[in-house]
């Protein structure tokens, strides 16, 4: 499990292989995470724009950038959670995830939240740090 606090705002991520949608011998590995977004401060506010910076074992980088997350932009009152599950392919058996959040309080202020950096390995090999 992976932790992030920017502003008040909790981002935990847990990712997991999805062994029945991956196929290693078509260099196909794909992830599902599951990602919970606790609003600990005294405001409203409001999930606008993802972005996620993914890098593979081979350090290509791909950006990815949108509005909301899976089709929503959920509001959070103090003390609201928001729950959801994505995925990610690669193409190799192991890569990092890192990103940010942009959220809007209710009189219209921006700002970022982190999403911690998360490792995508493929179950059974050594895990490296870099």
């Amino acid at each position: 499990m992976y932790r992030a606090l920017t502003h008040d705002i909790e981002v935990t991520v847990e990712p997991y292989y999805l062994e029945d949608q991956s196929d290693p011998e078509d260099s196909r590995y794909v992830w599902g995470y599951r990602i919970v977004i606790a609003n600990r401060s005294e405001q409203v506010v409001q999930l606008k724009s993802r972005y996620w910076k993914i890098t593979d074992e081979n350090g290509i980088v791909d950006e990815v950038r949108g509005p909301g997350v899976v089709g929503e932009q959920p509001v959070l009152r103090p003390g609201d959670t928001y729950e959801y599950s994505s995925g990610c392919p690669l193409d190799t058996p192991s890569g990092v995830m890192v990103g940010t959040y942009q959220m809007q309080t209710s009189d219209g202020a921006f700002f970022d939240v982190e999403i911690p950096a998360f490792s995508l390995d493929l179950p059974g090999i050594a895990r490296t740090l870099n």
